[in-house]
Parts: C-alpha cells; structure tokens; sequence
C-alpha cells in the first residue's frame, strides 16, 4: 500500500538553485588548468550529485592527493565567484514552492553541498530563509548519494517515515540514494542531467519546475 506523503525532499544544486551548470563548466575549467581533460558529459556522470569529498577522491585517484586539494580550494573559489554574479533560482522553482505550500505539505533540503555552501546559494537566492531549520547536508551523515543516508536522516530529523517522503532530485546518485532509502522520487531533467539518466523504479522525471505540483498530487 502506497503511503500518503507528508514530506517533500528537496535536493538543492540543480533543484532549488540553478548552479550545476556554473559548476559544470568550472569543473571542466578547472580539468584543463590541472591536467585532466574531461568534457561536460563526463563532469555530470562524475561529480554531479555527489559531496566534495566524493569529487576530491577522485581527482585525488587521477593527479594526485596534492593537486586534489589544490583542485577544490580553486572550485569553491570561482564557484562562489560565478554564484555571485548569476545565479538564480531554477525557472518555476517559486511557483512550485508556493503551491505545494498551498497544499500544506512539509518541505525541506538534504543536499551533498556543505551547510556553508548552502548559507551562499540559497541566501543569494532567497531561498535559505524559506527552508532555515530544515536544511540537511552530507556533511551530517557517513556515506553520501548514492547511499539513503542523507534522505533516512532528513527523514528522521523530520519525524517522517521514509515511505510518505517523496524526494525532488536532478542527478543520478541522488534518485538512486532515493530509490535505497524506499522513497519516490521525481527526477528533475530541466538542467544538465539526461532524462534516461534519471529513469527508474519509482522515480517520475519531468522538466517543468512548475508542473512539480501536480504531479506530487497525483500520487
């Protein structure tokens, strides 16, 4: 029997805030700078969805522990730079938010960016006081996307049993942590992330921000 939900999940860098395309285009920057040529595609199937300490591993694995280190002070650097100057929240993501407060649901964020980086993103955006008090980061957890811990905690810190949340994701190790964790998932495939790249068990993909509403009333 499928439960009614009682919490929205949002993840944050793609869903809430329109910042993986600034971070996939510094990422791919920052290849060049340091030695290791990757493409687009590459810096979405690697590093999108997945926490800094995730991402330095694998530099760290292709150049070394040192210039992983080096790698990720230049990446918070010029990405907090480009957030500065544009960025927005993602297209629809108000309209979404102020229906499903119509629809009296609970929200709240669990994302692989740290605390801090979440303070600047959704700060710039007006956005961190929406969600203040209920926001939740890898940091807080052992194991980031694609292992449920990140969502079984929101969940708990919630007061949610992990089958009434739905949870909101744009990137492939995040519906997969969903999937882990027993949740639904919607599968946002307005931004970097490749609609087939998001399908599977339990999960709806759209591309409308807006048409989020809905289908979270359908279920």
């Amino acid at each position: 029997m499928i439960k009614p939900i009682e919490l929205v999940i949002f993840d944050c860098d793609g869903v809430l805030v329109d910042s993986e395309r600034i971070a996939v285009r510094v990422q791919v920057a920052l290849g060049a700078e340091l030695g290791w040529a990757l493409t687009e595609d590459e810096v979405i199937d690697r590093f999108i969805g997945r926490s800094g300490v995730s991402i330095r591993e694998q530099v760290a694995a292709e150049l070394g522990q040192d210039t992983s280190l080096v790698w990720w002070d230049r990446f918070e650097q010029l990405h907090r730079e480009a957030v500065d100057t544009a960025l927005s929240p993602v297209d629809g993501l108000p309209e979404a938010l102020d229906a499903l407060d119509a629809l009296a649901l609970p929200m709240c964020v669990a994302s692989s960016g740290s605390h801090e980086k979440m303070r600047h993103t959704l700060g710039r955006t007006g956005l961190h006081e929406r969600f203040a008090g209920r926001i939740h980061s890898a940091s807080e957890v052992s194991r980031g996307k694609p292992a449920p811990d990140l969502f079984l905690y929101a969940a708990r810190r919630m007061g949610v049993d992990p089958g009434a949340c739905v949870v909101v994701e744009d990137s492939r190790p995040g519906v997969l942590a969903a999937r882990a964790a027993g949740m639904r998932s919607f599968g946002y495939a307005g931004g970097p992330t490749r609609a087939e790249q998001l399908e599977g068990p339990d999960t709806i993909v759209f591309d409308d921000m807006r048409k989020l509403p809905g289908l979270i009333a359908e279920q």
